[in-house]
């Protein structure tokens, strides 16, 4: 099972400030961009590497199959249509899924290295931009014609990437220290060579 997941859910002219619960629920713990261009979003999200174009009831089995990126193609709905499918995708999503509705009225991210206390983002989004968003999050691989910026200003922390960096760095220097208590450099210790 894939252990960083997307949902992306591109909702046309839908109302994301309907009466819903789970609505509700999903605007309290977002952070979202201001000005967005929602052309050819699906199109641009098409292009990730593994990306799976379904409906909101399919979310559940892309990420039993080990898929790691759902996109949501749910056109012009009505403030119930989206609320009964942000339900199920709440249901399929858990801390380790990001969670990206794109619409005419802004760009809204949830859920995975998302700071939900950045509240609207005063700049202007394009389709690429959620692109390589998603990718530097979930760790997908990007599109070689991507030409976005990742949205560092709705992230929890911009520098994550360094950060998970310089860990590995520091446990694989414990790990060869360790090994080199016995006397023997690690590349010793097999006779592969």
């Amino acid at each position: 099972m894939a252990d960083k997941k997307v949902i992306l859910v591109a909702c046309g002219s839908a109302a994301v400030d309907a009466d819903g619960a789970a609505l509700k629920k999903f605007m309290k713990k977002t952070a979202s961009v201001a000005s967005f261009d929602n052309a050819d979003v699906v199109a641009a999200a098409s292009k990730i590497e593994g990306a799976a174009v379904v409906a909101p009831e399919g979310i559940a089995k892309v990420f039993e199959e080990d898929g790691a990126f759902a996109v949501v193609e749910l056109g012009d709905v009505d403030g119930a249509a989206l609320e009964a499918a942000v339900a199920q995708i709440s249901e399929a999503a858990d801390r380790r899924t990001l969670i990206a509705i794109a619409c005419n009225e802004g760009l809204f991210f949830a859920g995975l290295g998302i700071n939900k206390k950045a509240g609207k983002v005063e700049r202007s989004a394009t389709a690429a931009d959620i692109i390589a968003t998603i990718c530097y999050v979930a760790d997908l691989l990007v599109p070689a014609d991507c030409t976005g910026s990742v949205l560092y200003q709705v992230l929890k922390d911009p520098n994550m990437k360094i950060k998970e960096v310089t860990k590995l760095k520091e446990a694989l220097a414990r790990m060869e220290v360790a090994l080199q208590r016995d006397n023997r450099e690690p590349w010793d210790k097999h006779d592969c060579a």
